[in-house]
């Protein structure tokens, strides 16, 4: 059954999905507590889905679950809050067994949990270098691999992993430039391997998304930050909702014959070429359906 309408009717998710396409189904959101995780998060209990929310922070699950269910009374049995490292085998394996205790069934997982910082390569150092490529890479393998061992194996399922605008490099950021190729190489192995038990593995590609991570670097970065639009063919930045949409149709019925694919939510940055002049763009009209979606601050400090 459909989770009842919310009491502010302009609180609730204004999803392109039908009502109920995720009924009776669970996805477990790595990175629920925050961003485009906690988005995802929103739109899929609002098409009716129980969540297994992880992160880092309890706290922050359980903004995110109070928010939720502020809107949607009736999902308050529908959310589980999972603390969890997701960089540690043991931690994984346990979240993933108490995830399946708790809702009978994990159909659907959104890899988002993910973090770097802005530096060059030389002035990474390993211990830098390798908690990322830990937590943006070895994290995104544990839970898929546990997803898939404990449940999906028996069951089928859909993964979505999330990358980022790899293409041609990520200078700046070649610790998550590395990371994210090889969750890149990764969807494309699980996706052959585990599609005879059903399991459609996929990934999302966020360019310059304005979330809330954004806020997390320094002024540097943060002034680098507010000029990228200007690098953009579409001359404007993504909504967590556009990169959301993008999550919930891999997931979806409807991507039932996609698999192995990444989906680009990047306003076409990597087509634009130094021998052509980006003209002003018009008509680029953003998405955004989630009422609760705040701008992060750098874009007020112009």
């Amino acid at each position: 059954m459909s989770l009842t309408p919310a009491r502010d009717a302009a609180a609730r998710y204004a999803s392109v999905f039908r009502p109920g396409l995720f009924d009776g189904q669970t996805v477990m959101v790595t990175g629920g507590g925050s961003g485009l995780g906690r988005c995802t998060a929103h739109e899929l209990a609002a098409l009716g889905a129980g969540l297994a929310l992880v992160g880092r922070k309890p706290e922050k699950l359980e903004t995110v679950r109070d928010e939720i269910v502020g809107i949607y009374p009736e999902a308050a049995g529908r959310i589980t809050l999972h603390a969890c490292d997701i960089r540690g085998e043991t931690g994984v394996r346990g979240v993933v067994a108490d995830a399946l205790a708790a809702h009978g069934a994990i159909d659907g997982l959104f890899n988002c949990a993910g973090g770097q910082f802005p530096a060059a390569l030389e002035d990474i150092s390993f211990n830098g270098w390798n908690a990322v490529v830990q937590n943006n890479l070895h994290g995104t393998f544990l839970v898929a691999r546990e997803v898939y061992v404990q449940h999906m194996r028996q069951h089928g399922g859909a993964i979505v992993n999330m990358l980022a605008d790899i293409w041609g490099g990520m200078p700046g950021m070649g610790h998550s430039g590395a990371a994210r190729a090889g969750v890149w190489n990764l969807t494309e192995t699980a996706a052959c391997e585990w599609a005879h038990a059903g399991v459609r593995v996929n990934a999302v590609a966020p360019g310059w998304i304005a979330s809330s991570g954004m806020d997390s670097y320094d002024e540097g970065y943060r002034a680098v930050l507010r000029d990228l639009k200007t690098k953009v063919p579409l001359q404007r930045f993504g909504t967590e909702a556009e990169l959301a949409a993008a999550v919930v149709f891999l997931l979806s019925p409807a991507a039932a014959f996609i698999n192995g694919s990444v989906i680009r939510v990047d306003g076409g940055v990597p087509n634009a070429r130094h021998s052509w002049t980006l003209p002003p763009a018009q008509r680029s009209q953003p998405y955004d359906g989630f009422p609760q979606y705040s701008p992060p601050s750098l874009f007020s400090e112009d």
